[in-house]
């Protein structure tokens, strides 16, 4: 600890260090149009025993939170354009046809359109010829589109246009360094066993 300071291989995990990979069957959302997520949070609910004058509490059940991720909206790919094939696919339809109007989303539907999604951050390299590596990786599993923004426009603004995609998912896997480059989704599983069919 008293080379903390003084040490060229102490290196923090940096807020700008990160991709978020999107697997939908749209095609994959490039990561360079991302500008901004938010990581898996949780909150575990409690129960309040009163008892004359004193309060206790117990922990109850545990819940994941939303994701939300920031995307800039450019011309070509069509990300707007994308997010809506997402959700079409998710099973939602225009109702301008009697069968289309009674089309419903249902989860695998939705998970399925959505695919895969991970958070991945990663290292600053060597300073040489070898990529960057990843040295933290959260998988978010069975995740679906609940919320969608297509931003604002005004005409005293010349910002990009974004859109925010709010992400509920049922849990979330912690992963860890290992010698793969960036870009694939790399780390370990916390567990790689599963008693879920296809997770």
């Amino acid at each position: 600890m008293s080379d903390f300071w003084s040490s060229t291989k102490t290196e923090p995990k940096r807020k700008f260090r990160w991709l978020l990979s999107v697997s939908s069957e749209v095609g994959d959302i490039p990561a360079w149009i991302i500008k901004k997520v938010t990581k898996p949070t949780f909150t575990v609910s409690e129960v309040k025993h009163s008892y004359i004058n004193h309060s206790f509490y117990y922990p109850g059940r545990m819940e994941y939170n939303e994701v939300e991720f920031t995307l800039v909206d450019p011309v070509n790919p069509d990300a707007a354009n994308n997010i809506l094939k997402i959700i079409d696919m998710s099973g939602y339809k225009l109702p301008d046809t009697a069968g289309k109007a009674a089309q419903t989303i249902t989860k695998e539907s939705a998970v399925a359109a959505l695919g895969g999604l991970t958070i991945e951050q990663i290292s600053g390299g060597d300073g040489g010829e070898e990529a960057p590596k990843s040295i933290e990786t959260w998988y978010l599993k069975n995740c679906w589109i609940k919320e969608v923004s297509f931003g604002d426009l005004d005409y005293e603004s010349d910002d990009i246009v974004e859109i925010t995609v709010k992400v509920r998912y049922d849990w979330a896997e912690l992963g860890g360094p290992d010698k793969s480059d960036v870009g694939g989704g790399a780390g370990w599983r916390t567990d790689s066993r599963s008693e879920f069919p296809g997770t």
